[in-house]
């Protein structure tokens, strides 16, 4: 390279344009509210290291070994490139030819063979998008055709000039360099070259490694690839906590609530934006996009993006945004549909390799459209109405909470009682979910643990409220809930319900009070491992069991269940999507009082699948999978040949069996 000045002047200017570019859009975040991402430094530096370099998430389905190449391929040659400007800059002068040979030797055979598997991953990544693309991830577009035929340029070039350079030496009858293999062959493609010809070709595959270097550069933070600049630090930025509860809200005269337009996000919100890395993983796993519903998350976060692009200048300069929110789902707005079609269940965040938070989005978007806007869907003005009035979903008078305990013996919770039973309002009102129940109180009193109910001063615990927006009523129900808890003397509580435990167990710790909260299945397990339960191990056909979304993947609860329907003599069989993968019922996020319009049911996809396992009974640990679940039943005529059954009326039935022995 005879142009050691003009490829400074070069690599200035790119680097200078680089910087501004980055910069400019960085500032964009800025507009966003404070948001404590740096507290438990260590904690983060370890999560950076696990999920973005070890690419945790990623490696976990089989493509991800490809993706996984090429990040890697992409740090090892940045060091490549790296050294590439240095030795430009200086006429050579500089390089990594100054190390001691073997250490030269062992890098550059490093970078000629990281080049190969290089070249090798891009043509798999851009065949599998050209020939095979999966529903989930969209077929080669022109950007990432661009990126894409930019580095594999970068590998050509790579190979073309040590290849000639080598080709030179041998024509001057020097040795080659065999430390890189690869280079050698392709210094054969220039055998028979007249020597001022192979000088020309390594001059010239030089300057297109340098063009396409900086040009990618400067390319990258206009390109959906910026994520290569974000994806790391929002590893470390992740949260460190489940992300299943949201912020309280300050209720002041004339205050704006929710999130109306981009300022009323986080700035992590927002930087989450430039960290999606649309491999449409969140799409892949989420139950609205999977029944044709108009949400899709990956195009959430895309469209919030377009949304900072949009109005953070005017923002940064105190005027007001030109292109909503919440509008009509075109060129960075969020239409209502698609935030109404979530069910909160998680699942976009758990497949996110790197931890961007969709779901906690929608919902703020919710909480600005029903108290600052007053729009909501129409089914949920009466769900509102009876939360508010009697505080329960069903408008039902709170004396008939004590209806199903009329013939047994229950007594109500005092400061001499260990465990209160928060039943639940689907547990106290719902005919099928009080079965349940009262399989629960005859499995407490055969246990003979303390344990009492709330009766008619027991009131909603607030999940669907809170989860569809309506954040003033949740409020005032958890502060009342919290006076009668601490009134009462309550330290430990057990529901029958994951919405009632993670809401108790998480949302209520944001007001000030810190609760044991203790699920069915989990108290059950360990009533079964004490030897207090006298239950009778018997088979019990075909068993496959349905893991709710807000026990298993927002509060990590699956060992409890399977354990518990094990020791009945139960061996449950396992749907493909189970765990912390399970698939939604259709029930959370409120949409258990909302009528699903859109595309097909979200409980006969999944109905569907636990048929496909041809099991005598569909097992559950909640009161909206249960109904759910026989409601799929009956869509598909399958409820007169499949039954569902809660984890605690499997129990109770091997419990009759024992006492009868």
């Amino acid at each position: 390279m005879n142009h050691p000045k003009i490829f400074a002047l070069l690599v200035v200017i790119s680097v200078v344009a680089f910087i501004y570019s980055c910069i400019v859009r960085f500032r964009l975040v800025s507009v966003g509210k404070p948001s404590d991402r740096i507290s438990r430094f260590g904690e983060r530096v370890w999560s950076m290291l696990l999920y973005a370099f070890g690419q945790k998430r990623v490696v976990s389905r089989p493509f991800g070994l490809n993706h996984f190449a090429i990040f890697w391929s992409f740090l090892v040659l940045a060091l490549a490139n790296a050294e590439f400007v240095v030795s430009g800059v200086t006429g050579k002068a500089v390089s990594f030819m100054l190390l001691p040979h073997p250490v030269y030797a062992a890098l550059y055979l490093l970078f000629d063979v990281i080049s190969v598997v290089t070249i090798v991953a891009i043509l798999i990544a851009m065949g599998r998008r050209f020939f095979c693309p999966p529903k989930f991830i969209d077929a080669l577009s022109r950007d990432a055709f661009i990126i894409l035929t930019m580095i594999l340029g970068l590998m050509i070039a790579f190979f073309g000039t040590h290849g000639a350079e080598m080709a030179a030496r041998i024509a001057e009858g020097k040795n080659a360099f065999h430390y890189m293999p690869v280079s050698s062959a392709v210094a054969g493609l220039f055998a028979g070259m007249a020597p001022h010809a192979i000088q020309h070709a390594a001059v010239g595959f030089w300057w297109l490694h340098a063009v396409i270097l900086l040009s990618f550069l400067n390319y990258l933070p206009y390109s959906k690839h910026m994520h290569i600049l974000t994806a790391i630090p929002n590893c470390f930025l992740r949260s460190l906590t489940q992300v299943n509860t949201l912020p309280r809200e300050a209720f002041t005269k004339d205050a704006t609530y929710g999130v109306g337009d981009i300022k009323g996000f986080t700035w992590k919100d927002l930087f989450d934006s430039y960290s999606c890395t649309e491999c449409g993983r969140c799409q892949d796993v989420c139950p609205a996009a999977n029944t044709g519903k108009p949400l899709n998350p990956k195009q959430v976060i895309h469209d919030l993006k377009l949304n900072v692009l949009a109005n953070g200048p005017a923002l940064l300069e105190g005027g007001k945004p030109g292109v909503p929110l919440i509008g009509t789902g075109e060129h960075g707005s969020i239409s209502e549909d698609a935030i109404w079609s979530c069910t909160s269940c998680g699942a976009c965040m758990e497949a996110c390799p790197v931890f961007i938070e969709q779901m906690p989005k929608l919902l703020m978007l919710r909480r600005h459209l029903v108290e600052t806007e007053g729009k909501f869907p129409e089914e949920l003005i009466t769900f509102f109405e009876n939360s508010e009035q009697r505080s329960n979903p069903w408008g039902i008078a709170p004396a008939e909470r004590t209806k199903w305990y009329a013939n047994l013996d229950v007594k109500p919770f005092d400061e001499h009682t260990e465990y209160l039973f928060f039943v639940g309002c689907a547990g106290a009102f719902d005919a099928r979910s009080k079965q349940v129940t009262v399989a629960l109180a005859h499995i407490f009193d055969a246990a003979g643990i303390s344990w009492g109910v709330l009766g008619r001063d027991e009131k909603c615990c607030g999940d669907s409220l809170r989860r569809l927006g309506n954040e003033y009523v949740f409020d005032r129900m958890v502060r009342e809930n919290i006076d009668t808890f601490k009134t009462r003397g309550v330290k430990k509580i057990v529901t029958q319900c994951p919405h009632c435990f993670s809401t108790l167990k998480n949302d209520y710790k944001q007001f000030g009070i810190e609760l044991e909260v203790i699920h069915h299945t989990e108290l059950l397990q360990q009533l079964i491992a004490a030897g207090k339960l006298p239950i009778s191990a018997a088979a019990q056909g075909r068993l496959v069991f349905h893991d709710s979304c807000y026990l298993a993947r927002h509060n990590d609860i699956t060992e409890a269940p399977r354990a518990v329907l094990a020791a009945t003599g139960a061996e449950p069989l396992e749907m493909p999507r189970h765990g912390r993968e399970s698939f939604c019922c259709g029930a959370g996020g409120g949409r258990m009082w909302m009528e699903e319009n859109l595309g097909t049911r979200i409980n006969t996809t999944r109905v569907t699948e636990a048929l496909a396992e041809n099991p005598d009974t569909i097992c559950v640990s909640c009161p909206y999978c249960l109904t759910m679940m026989e409601d799929g039943l009956k869509d598909v005529d399958a409820f007169d040949r499949v039954h569902v059954k809660d984890v605690a009326e499997i129990v109770a039935e091997h419990l009759r069996e024992a006492v009868k022995k």
